[in-house]
């Protein structure tokens, strides 16, 4: 899920974001290749633009949208890997989220069954900013998110999770040297990671012709 509300608009570290083509709509169950929201640097250190993005990178080599979607970039191989290492050293981004899903795997019911999948609903109840990619391949602009290990009390339910950054790290992940921005590559922060509340969400994610508030409700 990523969030429309204004709070979008008020970035620790910027006086100014613009958004010139409108806030996206709320939404409660994307998928790549959809739409997503980024914030980009402005023409000063101080001002930054939300920008409409598709989530799943085109570096500038791509010929068509053919292959699966870049929509993750592991933080261990972004900075060699060919398809992200130019929008590592160029193209920047961060990008707000609400909360995200990760399907759990649940121990088996008994002997001969076979584990089963949970969506869990993974928010802070609050927008956090991920580290993200952007890159304009196709023409289009594009979108990517750093992933890491994941970490206690996040670990259970998957064994990666987004770079969720800091305010204080923001100025670094978007104007800082390659060098200082890979200084970034690694699990966010505990004081970060602990303020995550984990919950199971409605099975109904798994179509993403479901988008409604309802499947972040708790379930009974």
């Amino acid at each position: 899920m990523f969030s429309s509300e204004a709070t979008l608009l008020k970035v620790p570290g910027f006086s100014e974001v613009h958004a010139p083509a409108g806030l996206p709509p709320a939404r409660y169950n994307i998928a790549p290749t959809q739409i997503i929201p980024i914030l980009r640097p402005g023409s000063s250190p101080k001002e930054a633009t939300i920008e409409p993005a598709r989530w799943g990178l085109l570096p500038h080599w791509k010929k068509d949208e053919s292959g699966p979607p870049l929509f993750n970039a592991r933080c261990e191989t972004v900075t060699s890997k060919p398809s992200f290492r130019d929008a590592f050293k160029h193209g920047r981004c961060l990008i707000p989220m609400d909360g995200y899903y990760e399907w759990h795997v649940d121990e088996p019911a008994g002997k001969g069954t076979k584990p089963t999948k949970t969506p869990q609903w993974i928010t802070t109840g609050e927008v956090v900013w991920v580290a993200g990619l952007w890159a304009t391949g196709l023409d289009r602009l594009s979108a990517t998110m750093i992933t890491t290990a994941s970490r206690p009390p996040l670990d259970w339910v998957h064994d990666r999770m987004p770079r969720f950054l800091l305010a204080d790290e923001y100025a670094t992940w978007l104007f800082g040297t390659p060098e200082e921005a890979a200084e970034l590559l690694h699990p966010a922060p505990d004081e970060l990671i602990s303020r995550f509340t984990v919950r199971p969400a409605d099975r109904a994610v798994g179509s993403v012709r479901n988008d409604y508030p309802e499947l972040i409700a708790e379930q009974a």
